[in-house]
């Protein structure tokens, strides 16, 4: 390979590589390392939820919070979907995805066949950062724990990160959410393999606050919620 070749190679490498993050994983329930009944997946839920999120002062996020938002839907989702973090909406009702980011993920989740009780639907962070603003590196990482805690319970088959805050926290990467969507990555990414989280296929795509801005990107969504729908056999033809 020539030498330019051999640099530019270097450098695309360079910028996909994993974020080296030390999570604190202490005072938690071990990782769940066995696929779970439904009623043995949500009482581990429920438990995770009013016994460690739902009393959680990790960070300062707690302080203006009016509700944690755990998270809904199936404790047995082939899916799951996981945002950024709360917002106001969200705040008040204690449900992830209720305001209008969330109508427009509901409308996505129905053209692909499904319902909202037919998936399920968290965040990285479980508080909703003041004024909705990008959750930091400290929050995501104090948080952390309750979502890799989710997962095992849950073991979807297929996870869909919405934008780039989840997208690169989940596949422990620096890479652009446009470079990352549209196509399948293997979650966990090499760096969590030492958290023993069960093998899912990971397609990052753009969070609805963003197509609601920027509606010409809904095409690339759909393609990409296309593809999930293809490998998990669900038809999409008169899908739109």
């Amino acid at each position: 390979m020539p030498a330019s070749r051999k640099r530019a190679h270097a450098a695309s490498a360079s910028s996909a590589a994993p974020v080296p993050r030390v999570f604190d994983e202490t005072g938690l329930p071990p990782v769940v390392d066995r696929e779970l009944s439904d009623a043995e997946a949500r009482n581990a839920l429920g438990q995770l939820h009013e016994g460690w999120v739902g009393k959680c002062t990790k960070c300062g996020l707690h302080d203006s919070r009016k509700q944690v938002v755990f998270g809904e839907g199936a404790a047995r989702a082939e899916i799951v979907f996981v945002g950024e973090g709360p917002g106001a909406e969200e705040d008040l009702q204690g449900r992830p995805f209720v305001g209008r980011s969330g109508q427009l993920l509901t409308r996505m989740i129905a053209a692909m066949t499904l319902t909202r009780d037919q998936v399920y639907i968290c965040n990285v962070v479980k508080c909703r950062p003041p004024g909705n603003r990008t959750p930091t590196d400290d929050e995501i990482q104090a948080c952390w724990p309750y979502l890799s805690r989710q997962l095992s319970i849950l073991r979807p088959k297929v996870i869909i990160t919405l934008g780039r805050p989840a997208s690169q926290m989940l596949l422990q990467t620096k890479t652009p959410i446009g470079r990352l969507r549209g196509e399948f990555h293997d979650f966990p990414p090499t760096s969590l393999h030492h958290l023993s989280m069960p093998d899912a296929k990971l397609m990052p795509t753009f969070h609805p606050a963003y197509l609601l801005r920027s509606p010409g990107e809904k095409g690339k969504a759909w393609s990409d919620l296309q593809q999930v729908m293809q490998y998990l056999g669900i038809s999409i033809s008169g899908s739109s």
